[in-house]
């Protein structure tokens, strides 16, 4: 059987832990896989893994390889993905790696060209680890088997307990990631038109009144009302500040539930932090959910054999 190759791309910040980097380097290829264009973890400007025109052209030379790899894998968040978006080949791309089996996989920052590839050019990518959690210590199994599990494989299922108890049946486009940054492309020719979705949020760092702003943002603009659900992940280091009187994150959701008119189920186990899914943005899924267990099913997305 051959080698699964994996192909670093660096869009949005530098490597600021290159201990963590060569771990999950090392874990990768401990695993059997094949990591290739090291390079991208020794660049730096400002708070970049490069120039603008070094970040764009990671993603842009995707277009213009002759063998692909099975897995372009992003080494880490933090800011700069948006910059790129004008500078991004979108028929190019859509010509290379629409039908193929290249699987694109990052989150957070990276939800802008998620965002954008699929708006533009209908490519299926995944929402998943980062080169930086696959190397984070602890080390979680759990992470690297899963996102193994689905790159491997036509369909996939994941399954978690949550906070209430309903019965819900519903099909729709799987899509979403990181909360505040799908919010920032609202209004742009980078948002893409997702009627009768099921839209997954997750975030990181901000208070829970910004949470539901951002949400309600979703709601106002119309958004959140043409989804099947709305699935809550997780929202890591979003505590109430001094002034929230009580109001916590869980208020933030109870007042959101009363709002969009669909369902809205919580703890889909993905988010920053440790423990990732990989989860495709943009190919068919099946939400079920009985009583307090949830299963999303999905299928019809990029995967290497």
């Amino acid at each position: 059987m051959p080698a699964t190759h994996i192909h670093l791309i660096a869009p949005s910040g530098y490597a600021a832990d290159p201990a963590a980097m060569t771990r999950g380097v090392a874990r990768l290829r401990a695993a059997g896989y094949v990591v290739e264009n090291e390079a991208v973890l020794d660049r730096a400007e400002l708070r970049f893994a490069g120039s603008d025109a070094e970040r764009a052209a990671d993603i842009n030379a995707l277009a213009g390889l002759d063998t692909l790899p099975d897995i372009a894998l992003v080494t880490r968040g933090g800011y700069g993905a948006a910059r790129l978006l004008e500078h991004l080949h979108f028929d190019a791309l859509r010509e290379r790696l629409a039908g193929s089996a290249l699987a694109m996989v990052g989150h957070s920052d990276f939800t802008a060209v998620q965002m954008a590839l699929h708006a533009r050019s209908g490519l299926v990518t995944f929402s998943g680890p980062l080169l930086a959690d696959l190397g984070a210590e602890p080390e979680d199994a759990g992470t690297l088997d899963q996102f193994r599990q689905v790159l491997s494989a036509p369909s996939a299922e994941v399954r978690w307990a949550w906070g209430g108890n309903a019965s819900l049946d519903v099909e729709g486009p799987l899509w979403g990631g990181n909360l505040a940054v799908l919010c920032s492309l609202l209004g742009t020719p980078y948002f893409p038109r997702i009627d009768g979705g099921i839209l997954f949020v997750e975030d990181v760092g901000e208070p829970p009144f910004r949470i539901e702003r951002l949400l309600y943002q979703l709601h106002l603009s119309g958004v959140l009302g043409r989804q099947r659900a709305l699935l809550l992940g997780r929202f890591s280091d979003c505590r109430p500040g001094p002034r929230d009187n009580g109001y916590t994150l869980e208020a933030a959701f109870d007042q959101l539930r009363a709002v969009p008119g669909i369902p809205v189920i919580d703890g889909l186990p993905h988010g920053h932090g440790a423990g990732q899914l990989t989860l495709p943005f943009g190919p068919p899924a099946r939400l079920r959910v009985e009583g307090p267990a949830a299963r999303l099913g999905f299928t019809g997305y990029p995967h290497h054999r």
